[in-house]
């Protein structure tokens, strides 16, 4: 009993007050036998209304006329925002050459920090924002679907805006060659590699939603300030933890094949169903006890409302995995392309240095016979090719 009671008790600290709308009905005619059937009725309606004290029923638009505040979210979103764009004037005021730093981001030739870093971290700061503080903040311990919603783009969306805009590598650049030094020797600890090693990333995403729904955290979240705003924070580090070292964009203790990513991004697939299949199918209902004692006397009921919530998580966690796929094969492209002209610098210095030892010593120059196609020179191929 005390529990319960407990539940109410977080469950009308989620609540705010509530708009009653009135409706006047036109007189019926009933019966003496019905009259304290509906009396009854209508007392225990008009009891729910007033037990129920959140906000009024929710509207697509609340999505952006709804607002609320959220303190911590909006102070580190302004904190790191306002280093990042420090720290981007400071890498232009130094005119970084291009290259990696560890590697880390690029900027371009004439060393300015590439917009679109910059657009992704403020995009993501933005996001992060409105997903706690718009609609979706207002009613995410109100609706099950609304904290389903909430909980995908907090884990992957906003981690892989965040992760776009290259904070580390910009954090590197910005920083005294001292500074320097130590940031890419702390990357390069076995506490990072440790972290950073493929199958721990990887947990640390696909398991915070199968603990968020399957333990006790769920019902504190909802029930609890505390709990829900530790919530949207632990979700984004969680996030961050996997798509950083998956992009590779920033520095990162071990570079793993991007193919390793493809892979680990179609497990994700199949563990996202997983779970929205469970949450759709399982015939349990996630914090029962909490959202019974919210009264909600609008909207769909419990059953209903985690059916859509099941479905929002499937259908969006498939959805937001395209643009972490793109991203992946668009920085194995960039990377090939870097490593391509690398080792055409490093072929063109050796052929260049030994053109310029055979002069110095009165030999002729050898050609570049190193730079045909092998097939080309091979006896049983060449003929094929016209070699």
């Amino acid at each position: 009993m005390a529990g319960r009671r407990g539940v109410r008790r977080g469950a009308r600290r989620a609540c705010r007050p509530a708009v009653v709308r009135t409706v006047a009905a036109a007189p019926v005619a009933v019966g003496p036998s019905e009259v304290g059937g509906r009396m009854n009725g209508a007392v225990d309606g008009a009891v729910s209304v007033l037990a129920y004290s959140g906000p009024p029923a929710w509207q697509w638009s609340d999505l952006v006329t709804s607002w609320t505040a959220e303190p911590l979210v909006l102070t580190l979103s302004v904190l790191l925002g306002g280093w990042y764009l420090a720290a981007v004037r400071a890498v232009h005021r130094s005119g970084s050459v291009s290259g990696r730093a560890g590697a880390g981001g690029s900027v371009s030739g004439d060393g300015r920090w590439p917009p679109s870093r910059t657009a992704a971290f403020l995009g993501g700061l933005l996001l992060w924002i409105w997903c706690t503080c718009s609609g979706l903040g207002v009613y995410d311990r109100i609706l099950f679907t609304d904290r389903a919603v909430q909980v995908v783009l907090l884990l992957m969306v906003v981690p892989l805006l965040l992760a776009l805009g290259a904070p580390v590598s910009l954090l590197v650049r910005a920083a005294p060659p001292v500074r320097r030094e130590r940031i890419l020797r702390a990357l390069r600890s076995r506490p990072s590699k440790v972290l950073m090693f493929p199958a721990v990333s990887t947990a640390l995403l696909m398991a915070p939603p199968w603990l968020l729904y399957f333990t006790p955290w769920y019902e504190e979240s909802v029930s609890s300030a505390f709990g829900n705003v530790l919530l949207h924070l632990a979700l984004v580090l969680l996030g961050l933890a996997y798509f950083w070292p998956r992009l590779q964009i920033d520095p990162v203790g071990h570079e793993y094949p991007h193919l390793v990513g493809l892979f680990i991004t179609f497990a994700e697939v199949i563990f996202d169903a997983g779970l929205g299949i469970v949450l759709i199918y399982g015939g349990h209902l996630v914090a029962e006890h909490y959202y019974v004692a919210l009264g909600r006397p609008w909207g769909p009921s419990l059953a209903q409302d985690q059916t859509w919530g099941g479905n929002a998580f499937w259908v969006l966690g498939d959805l937001v995995g395209l643009p972490f796929l793109a991203a992946l094969v668009r920085r194995m492209v960039v990377q090939g392309r870097e490593e391509t002209v690398a080792v055409d610098a490093e072929l063109d210095a050796r052929f260049e240095a030994a053109a310029a030892e055979a002069r110095a010593d009165g030999r002729p120059e050898e050609e570049e016979t190193g730079m045909r196609p092998w097939w080309l020179d091979d006896p049983n191929l060449k003929h094929r090719y016209g070699g």
